[in-house]
């Protein structure tokens, strides 16, 4: 499936002002905000933060011009749109290790601020909506869902988005169709998939924002490794986020959102017919509790 645009990409000229605003309203539009959580919960929680905080504001010896540059900062964050930026970076990880702890099949990471539901579905062998010409290196991403035990799932499916040969996501750059790179890809009666795609780039995240200015500051870098993000689902079964890397990558062993795992590297391989690369790549789905 191609979809008519220019070839010349034209993402680069984004800013992270404009990706945060996206990343945010996404966030909003998709995520049901709120929990369940006591008073107690609550308290213990915000508690332990707040005392964090403080402990090392004490700890530290922290200024008031230190003080004072963090509460700008903090109101720079909020005002590029650079939250679901933030937490996604550098708090997440941490979240999905807890949500994560008791399964027993694949491995899970992050969802990242980046992902769009509802992506064009159609049943495999797929190809993902790319541009005439899409720039990269073509991808064949093969493997099989199945549960635990390695018996095949029915009518499982697998949600998949990826950043371009660049390092851009559609719908958070401009000059990319609303759907590049992006699809739900429904798996055979044997849980088998095909999916034709290009091999993403590794990319750093927005520089120009308040992340950015945090990054600068620290004299870190903000790299993350090239990588495929996923979803994938079955009925009876728990959906697992996960992100899967190439091996070679720079960045695999210091991504900025730490998110990269032993069990997440693919196996990557030249084609036989000469057409790009190939590799496969198999989910063990657990049963829903």
């Amino acid at each position: 499936m191609s979809v008519e645009t220019p070839t010349t990409p034209s993402e680069s000229t984004g800013t992270a002002a404009e990706a945060g605003a996206g990343a945010t309203a996404r966030f909003r539009a998709n995520k049901t905000i709120g929990a369940t959580s006591s008073q107690e919960r609550v308290a213990r929680l915000a508690g332990r933060v707040i005392k964090a905080v403080n402990d090392t504001v004490l700890e530290e010896e922290v200024t008031y011009d230190e003080y004072n540059a963090l509460k700008a900062w903090l109101i720079k964050v909020g005002e590029d749109g650079e939250w679901p930026l933030f937490l996604d970076v550098w708090v997440e990880h941490s979240v999905e290790e807890v949500a994560n702890a008791n399964r027993h099949g694949s491995k899970g990471t992050i969802e990242g601020p980046y992902y769009v539901p509802n992506s064009p579905a159609q049943k495999t062998p797929a190809v993902l909506p790319m541009r005439d010409n899409e720039p990269g290196t073509p991808l064949l991403f093969q493997g099989q869902i199945t549960n635990i035990d390695g018996e095949p799932l029915k009518d499982a499916k697998i949600e998949i988005w990826h950043a371009d040969d660049l390092g851009f996501y559609s719908q958070f750059a401009p000059g990319l169709p609303d759907w590049n790179l992006r699809g739900t890809v429904l798996a055979d009666d044997d849980g088998r998939f095909q999916i034709n795609t290009v091999q993403p780039a590794p990319y750093q995240i927005p520089t120009d924002g308040a992340c950015g200015q945090l990054i600068a500051a620290a004299g870190w870098h903000a790299w993350r490794p090239a990588h495929i993000h996923l979803k994938v689902s079955a009925p009876g079964h728990q959906l697992i986020t996960s992100q899967l890397y190439f091996p070679g990558d720079l960045h695999n062993a210091d991504d900025i959102a730490s998110a990269v795992k032993p069990e997440l590297m693919l196996d990557v391989h030249e084609r036989e017919d000469g057409r790009g690369r190939v590799t496969t790549y198999d989910f063990r789905l657990d049963p829903e509790d």
